[in-house]
């Protein structure tokens, strides 16, 4: 069992793989956090997708942004692992994943990330740094963490 992944441009996508990313993003985000939130925020035509695949089925999921797309930096976002696919520890796949994938897309550069502060260990493993107090993102502690 192999996780591909690959990098797709909003109009590149195909219907089954939108659907697939926006049900992943709809478990993860609102089902299991209990969160009811806009996640078609308006931002997915200009992200590029990162989908990572096991037999054609997405399990992992992130959004990459340039600069000044989300924020002043270049950043990440939706970061997101099916919960059957998390013992395997692929997050940190798609992080590492996710930042190769902006370098290769907008070169070298500062990320940041809006992450839920019960993954400020997880993102400090892949290099990111807090750069904020913690604050409410849709009633979820989150803190802004700094890749440089």
């Amino acid at each position: 069992m192999e996780l591909k992944f690959k990098i797709k441009r909003f109009n590149e996508l195909t219907i089954s793989e939108l659907y697939q990313l926006l049900q992943l993003r709809s478990e993860v985000f609102v089902v299991e956090q209990n969160c009811v939130y806009r996640d078609i925020d308006g931002k997915d035509e200009k992200a590029l997708h990162l989908l990572g695949a096991i037999d054609g089925k997405i399990v992992a999921y992130s959004r990459l942004f340039k600069a000044n797309d989300y924020f002043k930096n270049a950043s990440i976002g939706r970061v997101a692992i099916s919960e059957d696919f998390r013992a395997k520890k692929w997050g940190h796949n798609l992080m590492q994943e996710a930042i190769s994938g902006i370098e290769t897309a907008f070169g070298k550069q500062a990320i940041t990330i809006s992450a839920q502060l019960y993954l400020k260990k997880f993102y400090e493993t892949n290099g990111f740094q807090q750069v904020s107090e913690m604050y409410l993102e849709d009633d979820i502690p989150h803190i802004e963490m700094l890749r440089l």
